[in-house]
């Protein structure tokens, strides 16, 4: 196993365990955790879709990227 996938790997595990972490209703999408955990496991996703040379998968992690900090400034002003 190269180290892109393995970062690719780690990134879909974060993403993922936050997923069903709210889902479970552990965590809630109005915690910082929620957002830091998607900007965490998107920036290991991009790392990985730059180094396959995957455009859409890259713009979509950069979509991702900008939402959770975009709602961690809501959280923190509020």
């Amino acid at each position: 196993m190269d180290g892109a996938l393995i970062v690719g790997l780690i990134g879909m595990l974060i993403i993922l365990t936050a997923f069903v972490l709210n889902l479970l209703k552990i965590v809630t999408q109005d915690e910082i955790i929620y957002s830091v955990m998607n900007i965490i496991g998107s920036l290991l996703l991009a790392v990985y879709s730059y180094n396959l040379n995957s455009i859409p998968f890259l713009a979509l992690q950069s979509v991702w990227i900008s939402f959770a900090v975009y709602k961690i400034i809501i959280i923190m002003r509020n």
